[in-house]
């Protein structure tokens, strides 16, 4: 609980409120370039997503997996609106904020951090397993996406999609989060400490 105390915190922050709208407003640009393969959409907006509960923590990742949601329905309504995808907008948040957020080296002036790493793969891979392939897969069935296909169906072919594209999630979530956490150190001249 106490880190989800330390996160909420972070909305008193107004340098915290700037950036987590920036990285909405990002989240929504990238969602934009979305490749729709019919069976299954690619997109990486969950780069910015992981980037908020990297910085700021589980309470204000969860508000921003919610928001993006619902920012990108309004921007981009296809069919009706589904509080359900909602609910997982923000899941997706919490996987983010609570393995990522301040969990950094004691060590500062370190470009490399392995256990920074390790933390975003394995909330990557979280975020593949129980979002994309258990929580969507399900809302799919839940709202009759999928009446054609039965769940083992559903499955195989999301498990095939989410093999093929989480190799570059990791090389990208690593990479795009570690400059985005050495920018955060070099402008605003702070480094994130251990929870």
């Amino acid at each position: 609980m106490k880190m989800f105390r330390e996160s909420f915190k972070e909305f008193k922050d107004l340098r915290a409120v700037v950036v987590t709208g920036l990285l909405i407003a990002l989240s929504m640009v990238i969602e934009s370039f979305t490749i729709n393969l019919g069976f299954a959409k690619i997109n990486f907006a969950f780069l910015a997503i992981a980037a908020i509960g990297m910085l700021y923590g589980p309470s204000v990742s969860i508000c921003a997996g919610a928001i993006c949601d619902i920012l990108g329905y309004l921007v981009a309504p296809d069919g009706a609106f589904f509080p359900l995808y909602t609910l997982i907008g923000a899941m997706q948040g919490l996987i983010y904020g609570v393995i990522a957020y301040r969990k950094l080296s004691k060590k500062t002036g370190r470009e490399f951090d392995i256990e920074m790493m390790i933390r975003l793969v394995i909330a990557r891979v979280a975020d593949v397993v129980f979002i994309n392939l258990i929580c969507n897969t399900a809302a799919n069935f839940h709202y009759g996406f999928l009446r054609d296909k039965t769940l083992g169906a559903a499955i195989a072919a999301r498990v095939a999609k989410n093999l093929l594209e989480l190799p570059i999630d990791i090389i990208l979530i690593v990479g795009v989060l570690m400059a985005v956490l050495k920018a955060y150190t070099v402008v605003f001249g702070t480094r994130r400490t251990p929870a």
